[in-house]
């Protein structure tokens, strides 16, 4: 099993979430997230005066699937999340050593 955690434009979650159910992915984690990449945040102008932002908002989808499927999601999540501007984000695939259904106690791939 593998944990594919992307992050990405907030205003984009809606379809990263659409292309993922149309694909048959039942379930996912979201959280809202504050960080920065190569540009080291941005420079913004607001009444004249410039400010630096440091940290952008973006939101976090974790999605925990089977091998087999990891290729499908990690594409589904890229052609859905671009923009082809910078900071569309990046996507981590992770490995999941084991998963436990807490109200029925299945685990690994049934837990899923």
């Amino acid at each position: 099993m593998k944990m594919v955690s992307a992050i990405i434009k907030p205003f984009k979650l809606d379809d990263v979430r659409q292309a993922l159910t149309a694909i048959g992915v039942e379930g996912l984690t979201v959280s809202e997230v504050k960080g920065y990449g190569r540009q080291k945040g941005q420079t913004e102008i607001y009444r004249g005066a410039e400010y630096a932002i440091n940290f952008l908002p973006k939101v976090k989808v974790d999605i925990a699937v089977n091998d087999e499927r990891v290729e499908q999601v990690v594409e589904t999540v890229q052609q859905s999340a671009n923009t082809g501007r910078i900071g569309d984000g990046k996507i981590f695939v992770l490995d999941v050593l084991q998963t436990v259904r807490i109200r029925t106690g299945e685990t690994n791939a049934e837990a899923l």
